[in-house]
């Protein structure tokens, strides 16, 4: 995306100070898992937020995005606060903040913005731009802030600023990705694991569907999960579910309580497991029915899929898919399939076929492959 350099220089009249990235996020497995001080596995994708930046020679921030022509937005980085900078550029205005907050030097900005990241897709587009900005600031202020620090500013731009109650995974996920590698994260002291992904070498591919059903995480539904999820572990007497078991579970009273539950308490076994096999060398094909499992745990116990994401899921598995699952905090979104190399195709038809059948449009599929993590460009 060497356009946003180009399109700053012609704006300002010259070269911006750096170029820096960071990119969206595929999770293999463990949904709704992170805010419960639970296991997550997610990578990195080839798709990015990728920022031009400069230190501003006026008293006041300015933020372009390709993706939102028009005037920028402008905002005092020294300054501003949450509730100040609405929309797409709150999530530009809230690193800023958090950055401030966490104790760095923040000087006016100039920035302008791009990005391949699908948004509402369920890929982690506000992470990525969070994270650009990020090390967009680190750079600017020759500050030496380690990946994991800078994920926790990201969140908590997300979480304070914009107002969305995320967990740490889609943050962490664009600051440690690594090209043929997952990430494999404890949330409760944020530690990371790499752990191979090399699918190629076993004649496979994992796809990604974009059903094109688009989500809103802060429309109240997963802050309504978080909430249920509070609940249990209230009524469990623990810290977070990941403290939970399964032989716990019957002590909750509260039936939807409960299914909500035992969706966290599984979801992490399933992460761990399929962790063990991998790390272990084993074939990955073994984790197809870890995957189905998660989407059937997140269909009926923690009732966040939609019919375009439970229509992909099956015909993906009836086009021989060794297993799916929809990935993302839900409501829409996309979905992910493990299947044979040489079957992409077939799998693929398989999905547009069902989707066309009922009148919906054609999904966006493509490869999902492990990245590399942010990072300067230039």
């Amino acid at each position: 995306m060497s356009t946003v350099a180009d399109a700053f220089a012609t704006r300002h009249g010259a070269a911006p100070t750096g170029v820096w990235f960071a990119p969206g996020r595929v999770n293999l497995i463990g949904e709704h898992t992170d805010y419960n001080d639970g296991f997550v596995l997610p990578f990195a994708l080839p798709h990015r937020a990728v920022v031009a930046a400069a230190p501003a020679a006026g008293g006041r921030s300015r933020v372009r995005s390709v993706q939102e022509p028009g005037a920028p937005v402008e905002f005092s980085a020294a300054s501003v606060v949450p509730g100040e900078v609405p929309g797409w550029a709150a999530y530009v205005a809230g690193t800023c903040w958090a950055f401030r907050e966490a104790g760095y030097p923040v000087g006016e900005v100039e920035l302008e913005l791009d990005s391949d990241v699908p948004v509402g897709a369920g890929l982690s587009s506000s992470a990525a731009v969070e994270c650009a900005v990020g090390v967009a600031l680190a750079g600017l202020a020759g500050a030496d802030v380690d990946p994991t620090t800078l994920a926790r500013i990201a969140r908590r731009a997300e979480n304070e600023f914009v107002g969305a109650p995320t967990g740490g995974m889609d943050q962490m996920a664009s600051m440690h990705g690594r090209a043929g590698r997952l990430v494999f994260l404890d949330t409760r002291g944020d530690t990371v694991e790499l752990v191979p992904f090399d699918l190629p070498a076993h004649d496979l591919e994992l796809l990604v569907v974009d059903t094109r059903a688009p989500h809103a995480h802060a429309s109240g539904e997963y802050g309504a999960r978080r909430a249920d999820c509070e609940a249990a572990a209230a009524a469990l007497g623990v810290p977070a579910l990941r403290d939970a078991g399964p032989d716990d579970l019957p002590r909750i009273a509260d039936e939807r309580i409960r299914r909500r539950a035992r969706h966290i308490v599984t979801e992490n076994a399933r992460v761990v497991e399929t962790v063990r096999l991998l790390s272990g060398g084993a074939d990955p094909r073994a984790i197809g029915p870890l995957l189905d499992a998660s989407h059937t745990s997140m269909r009926d116990d923690f009732e966040i899929t939609v019919p375009h994401v439970d229509v992909a899921v099956e015909a993906a598995r009836d086009g021989g898919a060794t297993g799916a699952r929809m990935t993302g905090g839900g409501f829409g979104g996309c979905v992910i399939a493990l299947v044979e190399a040489d079957g992409a195709a077939a799998v693929t038809a398989s999905v547009r076929e069902a989707f066309a059948q009922r009148g919906w449009a054609e999904p966006v599929v493509f490869p999902g492959t492990p990245s590399d993590g942010a990072g300067r460009l230039a």
